[in-house]
């Protein structure tokens, strides 16, 4: 059965096209996805991310926990408030989910995991939280809206009380806190997200986030679909579980090595096969790719390098860079930058040159050096 957010209503109010996304029912555009796109780069846009699933872990061991159940050190969490991207991963090293730890108190951790693994994140976390005692709580009471662009900060701050603006306004990238909006909505206000550009994720009481949404929105904040929000992940160089990554590849394979953290004596699932790939490499590797002649590079289309084939993960039309951009998965081994030629994709039959870049394709709104040519 199709699930709904709090704001399936809203969202066919204001013209949004739905359609289905793991099982929800979501919108991908309200008229333009790229228009959608541009608004995000250029000024700001809020994205519904309630079907996102918050997990409340709670306990006296719940950091020995966090030393055990990610790939990333929990122990970089020193200051109540600071979150922590990383993965949670299987003995044989594959990614279960990719998700964010927010720290709260020494007693008190929360994540937020992907809605399309919630139920295998759920029980993989109940399962692995027993030998310690920890508490393990799913919180389906909350919505969530992410505010990104440039403006998001002012938008945003806008619909805070005076007391919690100037805090709120100096947080850190990966960093979150409480505040009350002048309505006296009770927030957690996060200034992560998924698009490359500042904002926030706003986790909202499930009864009042329509009521958000809509001061969001008097306050110009428009809305954007799922459309502009993958066109802009993906420039930013931001993986999508279940295309770019799954519980079959390892951190090392997705481009996501920043996100593990060898430190001694921490015996982390999954560690020994990522201490074996991080000493003889891993199999395959993930890199960036450019097409500078005109069509899409889209997701199953096959790669052939020197080293033998892969295939495109994700890809797409780049609104900002207007080429086709894509992340490939590729055997391992020594592939020069740029140099059209070396890598080719196969589009119909044709093999078509392409470019390896590095990633991300995009920072603050403008192209990556390397990335136009």
């Amino acid at each position: 059965m199709t699930q709904k957010t709090i704001l399936n209503d809203t969202h066919r109010a204001l013209g949004a096209k739905m359609v289905d996304f793991g099982g929800w029912d979501m919108p991908i555009h309200y008229g333009s996805q790229i228009d959608e796109h541009h608004l995000v780069r250029k000024d700001a846009g809020m994205f519904d991310v309630s079907h996102m699933t918050v997990v409340d872990l709670r306990g006296e061991q719940v950091r020995p926990f966090l030393r055990k159940l990610v790939a990333n050190s929990v122990d970089k969490l020193k200051v109540p408030g600071k979150a922590l991207y990383t993965g949670m991963l299987n003995e044989q090293g594959g990614v279960i989910d990719d998700l964010i730890i927010y720290y709260r108190d020494e007693q008190f951790f929360r994540l937020v995991v992907n809605a399309a693994t919630r139920d295998k994140d759920l029980a993989w976390i109940t399962e692995q939280a027993k030998p310690f005692g920890v508490t393990v709580t799913e919180r389906p009471e909350f919505g969530m809206i992410a505010v990104q662009g440039p403006t998001a900060r002012e938008r945003v701050l806008g619909l805070l009380r005076e007391e919690d603006r100037a805090a709120i306004g100096k947080m850190g990238k990966f960093v979150a806190g409480e505040a009350r909006t002048v309505d006296g909505i009770d927030v957690f206000v996060a200034r992560t997200g998924y698009t490359g550009e500042d904002g926030f994720e706003i986790v909202v009481p499930e009864g009042r986030t329509v009521a958000f949404w809509n001061a969001l929105l008097a306050a110009g904040v428009k809305p954007a679909g799922l459309g502009a929000r993958d066109t802009l992940r993906l420039e930013a160089g931001m993986n999508l579980y279940g295309q770019d990554m799954d519980d079959t590849v390892s951190p090392y394979e997705a481009a996501m090595g920043w996100t593990v953290s060898l430190d001694e004596g921490r015996d982390f699932t999954g560690r020994a096969v990522l201490e074996q790939q991080k000493a003889g490499g891993a199999p395959r590797q993930m890199i960036g790719l450019v097409m500078d002649e005109k069509g899409v590079l889209r997701h199953g289309q096959k790669v052939l390098t020197a080293h033998g084939e892969g295939e495109i993960l994700s890809g797409t039309f780049s609104p900002t860079l207007g080429k086709a951009i894509a992340f490939a998965r590729v055997p391992a081994g020594d592939i020069p930058l740029g140099s059209a030629g070396n890598v080719r994709v196969d589009i119909r039959g044709k093999e078509i040159p392409v470019r390896v870049v590095k990633f991300p394709f995009v920072r603050d709104g403008q192209p990556q050096d390397g990335i136009l040519g």
